[in-house]
Order: C-alpha cells, then sequence, then structure tokens
C-alpha cells in the first residue's frame, strides 16, 4: 500500500511537468511562468519553498527538544514576519520594479538598479556558493524516515528524489513547480494536522501531554520550563525567530516568487494564503518537536544527534500515517529543492555566464543551458548528500548551516533599500554583501575565536541580517549619490498612474465640493 500511494504520487508529479512544457519554451516562460501566476500557486510556491525536511525533521526536532512548546513561537514568527510581512513589504514593489528592470533573477536586479556589471557577477557568485550546499541538506532527515517505513538504503532515496524532481523541473518550468507544489503544499497541511493529532493522542491527548512535558526537569531552571511561554532560554530562540523568519526576505529562491505574481488581486488574497500556510506547516511543525522530550526514553541524542528526535516520536504510529508522513517529508523536500535549482540554474546562466564568457548566447540557448544546470545542480546536491552520508564529512554540515544566514545576510538589506530608498548606493551593497558572507565564513573557519554570543551560526546569520539594515544606510550616506537619471528611472515605475475601483482607493475631495 506505502509503495503504491509513493508510485501514484510520483507519476503526478511527471504528469503536471509533461503537462506544463508549453509553458516553458523561452525564458521568461521557464524561470517566471510569464509572470501569469496566480494567488493560490504564488502562495503556495512560497510556502513550500519556505519549509523543507530540514524544518520538519531536523529544526523542529532541534528546538523543540531546547525550547519546549515555547519553540512554536518559531512558527508564529515564520508566519507573521516571514511570510504576512515578507508579501506586504516586499510583495508589490517587487514585482513592480523588478518588471519594469526587466530582471527574472536578483543578481539581474542588482545590476540593473545600480547599473553595475560588479554586482550581478558578485551576487550570482555568493548564490552559487551558497545554495548548493542548502540544496544538499535537504536530503537530511530522509534516510531514516525512508528506512523506517520502506527499509530503503538512504542511497536509492536520494536518487530517486533528485531524478523525479530533475524531470519535472526540466520539463515544465516555474509553472511545473508552482502546481506541483500547490499539491505539495496540501499534502503538507493535510499531513502536518494529522500526524500532531496522532502523536498527542498516543500521550493521552495535549493537556495530558502538556502536563506530562511540564513534569520534565531541566538542570538549573525552573520547573516545568518546557511547557512555559518562553521557554529556557529566551534569548536564543529569538534570533532562531530573526534567522527563520526576516532570513526569507533575502533568499533569492524566496524573493524569486514575487517576480511573478500575476496582479494586484493576487498579492491581496496570497498574503492570506500564505500567512495561514506558514501558521499551520511551521507553527505545527515547531509546536509538534516541542513535545519531543516526552520520547526522551527512545531517544538518545548523543548517538543519533536532532535529527532522530521526530522520526523517533512518528516511529510507534500506524503503517498508513507513516506512508502519510513520509509523502509529507518528500512534497516539502522536492518543492524546495525545486526552487533552489530554478534559482542556482537561471542566476549562474543569465547573470555569470552571460555575462563573462558567453555574452552572445541567445535565448534559445540560454534555456538550454539552464536545463542542463539544473541537472548538474540536483547531480552535485546528491552527491555531497551521499558523500556526507557515507563519510560523516562535517564541514559540509557546517556549510549548509551558514548558507542561509549567508545568502539572507549579504541580500536581505540592500534589496530591501533598492526598493524603497533612492539614496542606495552601489557602494552600500559591496559592502553588505562583504559583511554578511565573511562573517558567516568566518563562524564556520574561526568560530572558537567569535563571542559566545556569535559562535552559534543561527546567532551569528541573525546578527548578520540586523547589521545589514545599519551598514547600508551608513554606507550610503557616506559614499557619493547614485546618477539622479538611473534613480529617477528606477522609481518611475512605482508613480505610473492606474485606475482602479474605489474600494481600492479614496478619492480627494474637491475644493468645490467643500464649498
Amino acid at each position: 500500500m506505502k509503495v503504491l500511494i509513493l508510485i501514484l504520487y510520483f507519476a503526478v508529479m511527471i504528469g503536471i511537468g509533461i503537462y506544463c512544457r508549453h509553458t516553458a519554451t523561452n525564458v521568461s516562460g521557464f524561470v517566471l511562468g510569464g509572470r501569469t501566476v496566480g494567488p493560490w500557486l504564488t502562495a503556495f510556491a512560497y510556502g513550500t519553498s519556505y519549509f523543507s525536511a530540514v524544518v520538519f525533521v531536523g529544526y523542529a526536532g532541534q528546538f523543540g527538544w531546547k525550547y519546549g512548546v515555547a519553540s512554536t513561537w518559531i512558527g508564529i514568527g515564520n508566519a507573521l514576519i516571514g511570510s504576512l510581512l515578507a508579501w506586504v513589504v516586499l510583495g508589490r514593489r517587487t514585482r513592480i520594479m523588478t518588471q519594469h528592470l526587466d530582471s527574472a533573477t536578483m543578481p539581474q536586479f542588482f545590476g540593473r538598479r545600480f547599473q553595475s556589471r560588479g554586482l550581478k557577477i558578485g551576487a550570482s557568485a555568493i548564490i552559487f556558493i551558497f545554495l548548493i550546499p542548502y540544496t544538499a541538506s535537504l536530503y537530511n532527515g530522509l534516510s531514516r524516515l525512508f528506512g523506517m517505513a520502506f527499509h530503503i538504503d538512504y542511497a536509492v532515496c536520494i536518487v530517486l528524489m533528485a531524478a523525479l524532481t530533475a524531470v519535472y523541473v526540466i520539463a515544465g518550468g516555474y509553472m511545473a513547480t508552482a502546481i506541483n507544489d500547490f499539491i505539495q503544499g496540501i499534502v503538507m497541511l493535510v499531513g502536518i494536522v494529522v500526524i500532531i493529532a496522532a502523536v498527542l493522542l498516543s500521550k493521552g491527548g495535549f493537556l495530558a501531554a502538556l502536563d506530562a512535558l511540564a513534569r520534565v526537569p531541566q538542570e538549573g531552571a525552573a520547573p516545568g520550563v518546557f511547557a512555559s511561554f518562553f521557554g529556557p532560554d529566551p534569548l536564543n530562540l529569538f534570533f532562531v525567530i530573526v534567522l527563520t523568519s526576516l532570513g526569507t526576505w533575502g533568499l533569492p529562491q524566496m524573493v524569486q516568487k514575487f517576480y511573478a505574481i500575476k496582479s494586484e488581486n493576487a498579492i491581496h488574497k496570497g498574503v492570506i494564503i500564505s500567512t495561514l500556510f506558514a501558521l499551520v506547516v511551521a507553527g505545527g511543525s515547531y509546536f509538534l518537536g516541542g513535545f519531543g522530550r516526552l520520547f526522551s526514553d527512545q531517544i538518545d541524542i548523543a548517538a543519533g544527534g536532532y535529527d532522530s528526535i521526530i522520526p523517533t516520536m512518528l516511529s510507534g504510529l500506524s503503517p498508513a500515517l507513516i506512508a502519510l508522513v513520509v509523502i509529507l517529508v518528500l512534497s516539502a523536500s522536492m518543492s524546495t529543492l525545486s526552487s533552489l535549482v530554478m534559482a542556482s540554474s537561471s542566476t549562474l546562466v543569465m547573470d555569470f555566464l552571460h555575462e563573462t564568457c558567453a555574452k552572445k548566447m541567445n535565448e534559445a540557448r540560454q534555456l538550454f543551458m539552464i536545463r542542463i544546470l539544473i541537472v548538474v545542480f540536483i547531480a552535485i546536491s546528491a552527491v555531497i548528500a551521499l558523500l556526507q552520508y557515507k563519510s560523516a564529512v562535517t564541514f559540509i554540515a557546517q556549510l549548509m548551516g551558514i548558507s542561509w544566514g549567508a545568502l539572507a545576510g549579504a541580500f536581505l538589506a540592500p534589496f530591501l533599500y533598492a526598493l524603497y530608498w533612492k539614496r542606495t548606493t552601489g557602494a552600500a551593497c559591496w559592502a553588505c554583501f562583504g559583511f554578511g558572507t565573511l562573517l558567516m565564513l568566518g563562524n564556520m573557519l574561526f568560530r572558537a575565536s567569535y563571542p559566545a554570543i556569535l559562535q552559534s551560526p543561527i546567532n551569528c546569520g541573525a546578527v548578520a541580517m540586523l547589521a545589514g539594515l545599519l551598514i547600508v544606510p551608513a554606507v550610503s550616506l557616506l559614499t557619493k549619490k547614485p546618477d539622479a537619471a538611473l534613480v529617477s528611472d528606477c522609481f518611475a515605475c512605482y508613480d505610473r498612474v492606474a485606475i482602479v475601483p474605489q474600494k481600492m482607493a479614496l478619492e480627494e475631495e474637491s475644493a468645490t465640493s467643500k464649498q
């Protein structure tokens, strides 16, 4: 039964890829779906790219163990800051200015917004370096679940997931990815609700489980701390919320979703849909992880690591529910994997190769190279995941941990200010690029030399993002003003007059009507 469900699931994914191949005949159609993607597809594409197996298996287990039910605040932060505010602050302006500048990727945006070929190439290099290890991390967590459900070797899981993702992304491009994300998102929504209910019922229900969690002792902390409002370590919990919530504002694969929005109406609906999706999926995942210590008699953190917590919690479920868990984690991983490889390949072709060694590459050639590089990136990420699993190469795991902080630390502030502030300079972008990436690389290579609070990659990544919000305005004010004509042209797109229903914009009262 479990195998049959998997086969059906994979058949649907591939079928959608083949069905959408007519939308992927040019670069705009392949990368952005022709900028005609509606609110439901865009919102689900945003949410499923946001939450992968790393969140459900890794982060939910780790932070649930550390902070108890207070880890639910991470999911709430993801919903309110990482989804709702991201759509409100970035959604409309990103769609308008990127279309005006004819940019399909984040490096293209920086290059055209500041008329800087160097910024374009620099941003593409950062994305290439830090998205690959992040992509490899998506396979983590699948090994234990597949072993528990099907007794299949981890290597087979990796190859299967990589091959199937490659097929539907290459065939149908962004539109196939968006439709598959919608289906995968529904699986994630249903799955997380059912699984939470099943796990809590196995412990006597919510109130009984919460009471049992309040009795779990923690050395040096007040009794009941794991069932408390803010948990045993509010400061580090805050840094986790910042990294995992504010970080989406600067991740290329997340911001790119706004490029493809169809209309104003799609933005209004997308805000609500993506926020509710994040609240259920992320809030539910961290809430579930918060009860991990109730299974401490079955978990050996020293031997299995934090990734063993969630699989152990689920191991006692019925075969049908375990099959649902596997489909949930596969959905989360494949949706994020497709988004990452799309961002990596399009960036490398359009912003690096086309700007350096292949300047005469036409659109058909670009589309062909993007498809080729999707295969290459998926293959590289699969090999890295296999190496980590077979050889226990620790530095790869460390690099995965800092990739989110490095990308968001480099891009969040420059992108945000470039959309809103005319005084933003190219020099400020370079300063933020350098600070974010070097701070995180330093954390990986010289962690022991960092202050205690910055030795955690999570805390360090959060500081990189927050510091960027100060670095960009400071450097912009200290450097030469950008060309007035260039800035005027970039921001002219916001001033175009559009006729809308009065319910969308109140009419100003004329002087005559006042008399």
